[in-house]
């Protein structure tokens, strides 16, 4: 059901954003009198499961659950209807519209894609707001995981700066987008009651980028341990640990925090440990015998137990603007990480990813602000590939109706068949690539 779940919730958001970027194509067409052929959600080669012809245009669903595209007339695309261009202009092709009406055809999509990612944005602020801790609450400090020890960090550090921006809001991911967008060098922490500064490593940005790691956060927020439930028939149970109880210690190692607990309970596999254990004011001592998960069947308080969460509330005025931000924000940080591939400072063949990479977003458990979030992204993302200056992709037109409107000068169809179809082979090797990547990931 999980996997039901991720599979709907990725076709439902590529459906949406398909569909609307190829509005942002059909409905400037129209307003041109350019003829429309095909309208299609998912892709129909040889059979449709629907179609329906409205005027000029059919309408329909294909039987591929990815994609779409709309056919306007008189225009070279990947179906490379050859026939239909080498005949007479018709003054409701494509062709024979004026550069200026061809070129806000051929942006439309992109533009909508734009739009709908700071419109989801917006909505996003508007309906939830944004919930974050103060990096003054993190009173704890933070709790360090194995790649953050490669920086440095050691459990109880409390985050000062980054490349000399002081931290208001805490973040797990701070760290590790300054180094990989921004390319930062240093970061400071308060440790001890002093403020020292830590240099990152030369290309660690490779490490944070790479398949092992890139689900992987540096550190968390550290806070106290206490049992908040125990499992039915579980080892805990069954040695007498109840809610409430704080582990002291695990064979003499404290574990006063739940990173510790965590960390500690899982170097003992299939060992008797002695835990000790406060209870009210008592304290008890149990040799519990661990099985080979050393899952001893608890759960621990959560995070808001001990650290107040902060919740930014957003009237329609605010989040209008501050959807914008959010998305372009969004859209900097994927620039800037195509500026580190080119620089080497991260993997191409680490961050290229095909459908899997994308489904692995969503949440197992369907969630509606997780889901537009992710939606939005994915608005923005498209936008941004769709207008690269690649033949067969948007941008690859717009660099030819730019060129055609600077210099009055239109290149021939046959040129745009040959730079279409070479555009075209480009994106499947892409596309054929990144699905190998994923594939070898899955297997590795």
């Amino acid at each position: 059901m999980e996997i039901v779940s991720i599979v709907l919730q990725l076709i439902l958001s590529l459906s949406i954003l398909v569909v609307l970027h190829e509005l942002g194509h059909y409905l400037p067409a129209i307003w041109f009198k350019t003829r429309v052929e095909k309208f299609y959600l998912f892709f129909d080669p040889y059979f449709s499961l629907f179609k329906k012809k409205i005027g000029d245009t059919e309408w329909g669903i294909g039987w591929i659950p990815f994609g779409g595209y709309v056919k306007i007339s008189g225009m070279i695309d990947e179906s490379m209807d050859k026939e239909q261009m080498d005949q007479p202009v018709q003054p409701y092709e494509f062709r024979a519209k004026k550069p200026w009406q061809r070129l806000i055809i051929m942006t439309g999509g992109v533009i909508v894609n734009f739009i709908l990612g700071f419109f989801i944005f917006a909505m996003l602020l508007f309906t939830y707001g944004k919930s974050y801790y103060k990096n003054q609450d993190i009173k704890y400090g933070i709790a360090v995981d194995s790649l953050g020890m490669k920086l440095g960090l050691e459990d109880g550090d409390k985050l000062v700066s980054i490349g000399g921006t002081t931290v208001d809001r805490f973040s797990q991911g701070a760290i590790s987008k300054a180094i990989i967008f921004d390319n930062a060098k240093s970061f400071e922490v308060n440790r001890g009651g002093s403020d020292i500064t830590l240099n990152v490593p030369e290309n660690f940005a490779l490490q944070l980028t790479s398949p092992t790691n890139k689900d992987k956060a540096l550190f968390y927020p550290r806070v106290p341990q206490r049992i908040d439930n125990v499992s039915k028939a579980g080892i805990a149970e069954k040695n007498g640990i109840e809610k409430g109880d704080v582990i002291l210690s695990v064979n003499g190692k404290s574990t006063l925090f739940a990173h510790d607990f965590a960390t500690e309970i899982r170097n003992h596999k299939n060992e008797e440990v002695s835990l000790m254990v406060l209870r009210g004011r008592d304290t008890l001592i149990k040799a519990v015998q661990l099985d080979s998960s050393s899952v001893i069947g608890v759960g621990l308080a959560s995070i808001e137990e001990f650290i107040p969460q902060s919740r930014e509330k957003y009237s329609l005025m605010q989040a209008i603007p501050g959807g914008v931000k959010e998305g372009v924000g969004f859209l900097t940080d994927q620039v800037k990480a195509f500026g580190q591939m080119f620089k080497g400072n991260i993997k191409a063949k680490d961050n290229l990813g095909s459908v899997f990479s994308i489904a692995k977003l969503f949440d197992s458990s369907w969630s509606w602000e997780r889901f537009w979030t992710i939606t939005a992204m994915l608005s923005i993302i498209l936008g941004f590939f769709n207008i690269l200056p690649i033949p067969a992709l948007d941008g690859g037109y717009v660099v030819f109706l730019l060129w055609e409107i600077i210099t009055g000068k239109k290149p021939s169809d046959k040129f745009m068949e040959v730079v279409t179809m070479a555009g075209f082979i480009i994106l499947m090797t892409l596309m054929v690539f990144a699905l190998g990547l994923d594939i070898n990931r899955l297997f590795s």
